[in-house]
């Protein structure tokens, strides 16, 4: 469907966060401060990132997807399949480095918030794109869980057959 678009102006800092959610496995996120890209990511990342995540786990709670799930939905999980785009704007931004790669000014919190704030008024407006952005992250999940019950067999097998001596 459409993308998710979502923007907040706070004085002088503004947030403006666009994302959409397709059929892949990779997650695509751009993110910008000041209209400089940030390739390493930054504050204004990891706040978008725990935003997202916080926000899904949330609604699979509340909604009741996670009832058959031991453990809750992991950021890998909510990120799979997703295409966004972060951009900040705020006076004095602080950067980590000389090629102006990562973001260290102290946004993270507003970013958060504002997000958590923006996403979870969007799924209550839109449940059916919520359940099927929800269900997308539980079966990521669900795979998650399977390969490392896999690998788990396998690492046993093979430590039983070895025949390593005791000492």
């Amino acid at each position: 469907s459409r993308p998710i678009y979502v923007e907040r102006r706070e004085g002088a800092t503004l947030v403006e966060a666009a994302l959409q959610y397709n059929d892949t496995y990779t997650e695509t996120v751009f993110s910008f401060a000041n209209n400089i890209n940030t390739v390493d990511g930054g504050t204004h990342l990891s706040g978008f990132r725990g935003a997202l995540t916080r926000t899904i786990n949330a609604y699979a709670e509340s909604s009741g997807m996670l009832k058959n799930s031991k453990v809750g939905l992991s950021g890998d999980d909510v990120r799979e399949g997703l295409v966004a785009v972060i951009s900040v704007k705020i006076p004095q931004p602080q950067f980590e480095g000389q090629t102006k790669g990562k973001l260290n000014s102290p946004v993270k919190g507003p970013v958060e918030s504002f997000l958590n704030e923006k996403l979870a008024e969007f799924f209550e407006q839109n449940p059916v794109v919520a359940k099927k952005i929800v269900g997308k992250a539980v079966d990521a999940s669900r795979a998650r869980e399977a390969a490392r019950k896999a690998r788990e067999i396998v690492r046993k097998s093979a430590m039983a057959g070895s025949g390593l001596p005791g000492k």
